[in-house]
């Protein structure tokens, strides 16, 4: 019997974890999902926004819009590393001024 090239226990840990930005690099996420992600309520999501400590979403179009889903990773490591406020606002600056490079 073979082996599996991967040990099943591997694709728990945290070091192992895929991310959706992984998976599809220029994913866009939309609202539902980035609440769903995060575990911030509608309200909160766009309070976290006026208060710069969440990125605002890229317009799709003109009712539409989604947020790349590397900047809401970003997003999350950074709540989950315990960083502050300022800290998340400095993020968010950095990861806004990162869109315009990849233009």
């Amino acid at each position: 019997m073979n082996a599996p090239a991967t040990p099943a226990a591997d694709y728990g840990s945290p070091d192992r974890a895929v991310t959706p930005a992984q998976l599809v690099p220029n994913a866009l996420m939309r609202t539902p999902d980035v609440c769903a992600v995060t575990g911030m309520a509608r309200p909160t999501l766009y309070e976290a926004m006026a208060k710069g400590l969440f990125p605002r979403p890229i317009k799709l179009g003109e009712k539409s819009s989604a947020w790349p889903c590397r900047e809401v990773d970003a997003m999350c490591a950074a709540r989950i590393a315990g960083k502050s406020e300022d800290e998340l606002r400095a993020l968010v600056v950095e990861l806004t001024e990162a869109r315009k490079r990849l233009a």
